[in-house]
């Protein structure tokens, strides 16, 4: 479960990204934040991952309160949540294979679980006929398959997609946003912060609409609600 209480974000220049927001996620959502650019969605990302601390108020992730995390706690954090970007962020000088069991190799995974785990992961994402090529012999929605592979690998509570359909066209965002689908119905909760329209609409799952660092909408079959 993820809790939001009362949570408020003020940057040193004075920008409140944030202005005391709450809400929870349950184990097994899939949820789209959403709203205009500017409006806070980056930021509650951010302190999700603990890239951030809120000014005031509680992040709590499976009971723990991660605003208070000191620094050495923040990789175990980590461990329990996979990232998804817009621009993938693989390693250009490892091969599929490499990208994916980097991931499992920096928590300390020892070489048998990885040569059991990632072809698996890589079988689920569709890429297994992939594993020796490098990122530059890929599409972008291959890339984006990799990046899924390697958020997965380590079988996270949760996953955080950050605009992962952005940098890729119509037909094989719908692919990745079903593929999203598949790993939230075996138990993965998903957290999606987008501005496609066309994919909110479509998909009809819960919606918490940020305006101005404030929620506007929370919804649980909603729809986008802006004009591109």
């Amino acid at each position: 479960m993820i809790i939001f209480s009362n949570v408020s974000k003020i940057y040193e220049n004075g920008a409140n990204a944030l202005d005391n927001i709450s809400f929870f996620i349950e184990r097994g959502e899939f949820v789209f934040v959403v709203g205009p650019s500017g409006a806070g969605k980056s930021t509650l990302i951010k302190l999700l991952m603990h890239e951030e601390t809120p000014t005031a108020g509680d992040v709590i992730v499976n009971g723990v309160n991660v605003s208070g995390l000191k620094q050495n706690q923040i990789p175990f954090l980590r461990r329990n949540m996979g990232v998804v970007f817009q621009d993938f962020r693989l390693l250009p000088k490892k091969t599929v294979y490499e990208n994916v069991s980097f991931a499992m190799e920096i928590v300390g995974a020892s070489r048998r679980e990885i040569r059991r785990q990632v072809p698996n992961i890589l079988s689920m994402v569709g890429l297994s006929h992939k594993a020796k090529a490098y990122p530059t012999q890929l599409s972008g929605g291959e890339q984006q398959r990799v990046a899924l592979a390697r958020a997965l690998v380590n079988n996270p509570s949760f996953l955080i997609a950050d605009e992962p359909t952005g940098n890729l066209n119509p037909r094989t965002a719908m692919e990745i946003m079903e593929l999203l689908s598949e790993i939230n119905k075996r138990g993965t909760t998903v957290i999606m912060a987008t501005h496609a329209k066309d994919i909110v609409d479509q998909m009809k799952k819960r919606v918490i609409a940020i305006e101005d660092g404030v929620i506007v909408r929370d919804e649980a079959r909603g729809v986008y609600g802006y004009e591109n």
